[in-house]
């Protein structure tokens, strides 16, 4: 299965994200996220950072989740590798993810080559049908 391709669209960008539970959906549209920016196949996990999230609904938690992302970059100049041990649980009225990122922080040896400026609800989608399917648009 793929973990996620891109659609076009008109000034943003758009993907859809799979997997075969939800959680490996949220795992591949973070890496479709962070392939705007870098190229995450090619960062050291070096560091970790432990991301924990909360939503009133799936949309807000993986609308906060992505933007975890964008902050860390922002904040600690951290390029996210990859996602591990990520969990969704419901607890009361809320959604709350936890994950582990793996990375390693900005410098020359990796190339930046595009920007994520914003996480965006328009056209966002979560669908189960024999497997999870999440739609994202980010403003870039």
């Amino acid at each position: 299965m793929e973990r996620y391709r891109f659609l076009r669209h008109t000034a943003d960008a758009k993907f859809q994200a799979f997997g075969t539970t939800l959680e490996e959906a949220f795992i591949n549209a973070a890496l479709a996220t962070a392939s705007l920016m870098w190229d995450w196949e090619k960062i050291e996990k070096k560091i970790e950072y432990k991301v924990e999230v909360s939503g009133k609904d799936l949309m807000q938690l993986l609308s906060s989740f992505l933007e975890e992302i964008i902050y860390l970059l922002d904040s600690k100049m951290f390029l996210l590798g990859f996602p591990e041990n990520l969990r969704i649980e419901k607890k009361g009225s809320l959604h709350v993810l936890k994950a582990l990122f793996k990375g390693d922080k900005y410098s020359d040896k990796y190339k930046i080559h595009g920007d994520v400026k914003a996480i965006t609800y328009n056209e966002m989608e979560i669908e189960q049908n024999v497997h999870f399917m999440v739609q994202v648009v980010v403003d870039v």
